[in-house]
């Protein structure tokens, strides 16, 4: 679920598509999107070896640990784009504001989070064209909890 209004238009990220913006001011460290309807997670070795989930692989996010969900019906969380800049921090499934963001502002969020260890997305990062490649668990949480903690003192 979106928490602040928001709307889906075309993303200022080069080859994107579609970005999410908001339509309002979210201060820093507020929830932007927070799971919801998430039935099933999966682990990775069974979204590999099954032919059915592999295929979706493009709609796998990783939540925690080696859990996974696979939604290709997301609603609009989907239009969350790349970003090694990120205006939104990834963290358990939730997405908090990295900063005061202002009305109009492309809600991005750094894809290592969601990927598994070690594995590449199939683009490049726009800005860098560095490779955009899955952080361990132990590392994404590393990363995630002391930008929060930075955030809220």
């Amino acid at each position: 679920m979106i928490l602040p209004r928001y709307r889906i238009a075309a993303s200022g990220i080069p080859g994107a598509g579609k970005g999410l913006f908001i339509d309002e001011f979210v201060a820093a460290g507020s929830v932007v999107t927070a799971p919801d309807a998430i039935d099933r997670t999966y682990g990775w070795a069974e979204i590999q070896s099954s032919p059915e989930l592999s295929g979706q692989l493009h709609a796998a996010a990783r939540w925690f640990g080696d859990r996974y969900t696979i939604s290709p019906d997301w609603p609009d969380e989907c239009y969350v784009n790349h970003s090694f800049q990120p205006t939104g921090i990834w963290h358990l499934g939730f997405i908090f504001a990295a900063k005061d963001l202002p009305q109009g502002t492309e809600i991005t969020v750094d894809y290592r989070h969601l990927l598994a260890p070690g594995q590449n997305e199939d683009f490049a990062d726009a800005e860098t064209g560095e490779k955009i490649t899955g952080l361990s668990w132990q590392e994404s949480l590393a990363l995630s909890t002391r930008a929060l903690a930075s955030l809220i003192g």
